[in-house]
């Protein structure tokens, strides 16, 4: 969005590396963009350890694609590496286009080595900061970029044109492979080891041990406003972030404009984006200032308690310039939350409206024709015979939705399972609407915390309107879960903490102008409730962006079934998907 992503077009099919030099042409309304994502190994070095990560283009953080609402993007992905590999184009909602969403056996087998697939969707309805990231396994951790949609052309932001427009992804280094540790980790039972630091734009910053250099800059002019177009592309921890004696106003999230509000702090989770504008003071300060994030934790297991910083600079006169030098000015820093503050959590949160707006209309399903309770949060599986577990009581750690533990295919993907009438022994269209035992979810848990592992459905018949409370448990620690739906956005219409009182709770529901986002946390302790309009016909993954949890099977997916009319049926998949 805005002229500081925007040169003068070379062509209508232009590699990635051509779009990272020019800028998108005013002239074109909807165009079709090429990009070529090759993936493949390179050297990096972080916290003086150098080791050979998976890449996009030998980039960390990978490439930007920039795009505008209307486009039809063409992807070619190619595979280098040893590893299978799939790309997730998060947030965007793949409209009967689903073959190109990206999760690993449930859309799509991956893309073997010395394979590729061209990635084909179009942007329908959508603008703002997403991103995307590879969706297999752990390699997320290195392969992840912006994806940034401008508004269609002469439509301007609900807000003032900013001066400059900055992506601000977090994330996470570890020194070790994170295939070795999540692998480690499934085979002993145990949690992982976590990471050795976070990152922004890739850099650990100077708070680091050996990262002095390392640290990124965002040097600004008094008097300017910025738009930082922040990405929480982090493995295992949602953050708080915040500028030091700078004041940030939300205007966006998840790609949905939001009400403008001020903040001095943000609360962010992984697969969530932010847009904030900055407005520089007026006159340059003479001094330096650490814009810093450190993780939000609400569960018992180990994490990376550290903090990234990097550095905003204002720009100083030439004369003025000459005769300060930056490390003389004075350094300050912000002040974050408590690492366990769910109550700041909460009120921010509780701030994010809709526009609701007549250019930007607040959809929410006003009736509901399914409601769903899912129980959302960790259990156990034995330990195999013969082997000393990790887990809880020497079992293995295990993550659950209702009670089910959900076993990914490995043999066909489901959506193309349901789309060749071949689901037998694939799946079973009979995901539970509720959980099968009810106990107090936030009190004492119950002795039995072995979940059921399947790989189950819910299925629903095309423009079914859907109201779904997702309640966090107790078993094995309350804990705050960021819950991604996969070819939707939905209404965060209520929240709250404890257990949901379906007799009350609804009466508190915000019906017009609730948020709208594809990631929402269900809180520690508490519940969430979302509503949304399933238009779209396919099978769309809903799962913990906790990539721990996700291991462990805290996910599931819902099958929209085809609608009557041509433009509600799916689209057959095509001639180069990658097959098992």
């Amino acid at each position: 969005m805005g002229s500081a992503f925007l040169p003068p077009l070379i062509s209508l099919a232009i590699s990635v590396t051509l779009l990272t030099l020019f800028v998108l042409p005013g002239h074109v309304h909807c165009a079709t963009r090429h990009y070529e994502f090759n993936i493949q190994m390179q050297n990096v070095t972080r916290l003086c350890h150098t080791k050979s990560i998976v890449t996009v283009n030998g980039k960390f953080p990978g490439p930007r694609i920039v795009a505008r609402e209307g486009d039809n993007l063409l992807i070619k992905v190619a595979n280098h590496v040893t590893n299978n590999i799939t790309i997730h184009w998060h947030g965007i909602r793949q409209l009967r286009s689903g073959w190109a969403d990206g999760p690993a056996y449930i859309t799509q087998c991956p893309i073997q080595t010395g394979q590729s697939y061209v990635y084909n969707y179009t942007i329908t309805g959508q603008r703002g900061t997403l991103w995307w990231h590879a969706h297999i396994s752990w390699l997320r951790s290195t392969v992840y970029g912006p994806l940034i949609i401008l508004p269609k052309k002469n439509v301007p932001y609900p807000f003032a044109k900013p001066y400059k427009e900055v992506p601000i992804i977090f994330g996470e280094w570890f020194n070790a492979d994170t295939e070795a540790i999540i692998n480690q980790a499934l085979q002993t039972g145990g949690g992982p080891n976590v990471s050795e630091a976070y990152t922004i734009n890739g850099l650990p910053g100077l708070l680091y041990n050996c990262s002095a250099k390392d640290t990124f800059k965002l040097k600004v002019k008094p008097g300017k406003t910025y738009l930082l177009r922040m990405i929480n592309a982090a493995l295992n921890d949602e953050l708080f972030f915040s500028i030091a004696n700078h004041t940030l106003t939300v205007v966006e999230v998840d790609a949905i404009y939001v009400k403008p509000f001020q903040t001095d702090i943000i609360l962010i989770t992984p697969g969530q984006t932010t847009n904030v504008l900055l407005q520089t003071k007026a006159q340059s300060p003479q001094a330096t200032f650490l814009m810093s994030a450190r993780p939000y934790e609400t569960g018992q297991g180990t994490f990376d308690n550290s903090t990234v910083a990097g550095v905003l600079e204002y720009e100083e006169s030439e004369a003025l310039h000459s005769s300060l030098s930056m490390k003389t000015l004075p350094l300050f820093r912000p002040s974050l939350p408590a690492l366990n503050d769910t109550a700041f959590a909460a009120k921010f949160t509780n701030k994010l409206r809709s526009l609701a707006s007549p250019q930007f209309p607040a959809n929410v399903p006003q009736k509901v024709d399914k409601h769903f309770f899912f129980t959302v949060g960790l259990g156990t599986n034995p330990c195999d015979k013969n082997q000393t577990c990790q887990g809880p009581n020497g079992t293995k750690f295990a993550a659950s939705i209702n009670n089910v533990s959900f076993i990914q295919p490995t043999q066909t993907a489901l959506l193309e399972a349901h789309f060749s009438g071949q689901s037998h022994n694939i799946y079973k269209p009979n995901f539970p609407y509720s959980p099968k035992s009810w106990f107090n979810f936030t009190g004492t848990p119950p002795n039995n915390t072995l979940v059921n592992n399947d790989t189950r459905l819910m299925v629903l018949p095309f423009s079914t309107r859907v109201e779904l409370v997702m309640q966090d448990t107790s078993i094995l620690g309350a804990e705050s879960h960021p819950l991604h739906i996969h070819g939707f956005n939905f209404f965060v219409v209520g929240q709250g903490f404890g257990n949901f009182d379906p007799k009350n709770d609804p009466k508190k529901f915000n019906l017009v102008d609730p948020v709208e986002r594809n990631t929402v946390g269900v809180p520690a302790g508490g519940w969430v409730a979302i509503r949304f309009l399933a238009d779209n016909p396919g099978v769309w993954f809903m799962h913990c962006h906790l990539e721990v949890h996700l291991s462990w099977g805290l996910k599931m997916a819902w099958l929209v079934l085809d609608g009557k009319l041509p433009n509600q049926r799916l689209l057959p998949p095509p001639a180069d998907l990658p097959k098992c």
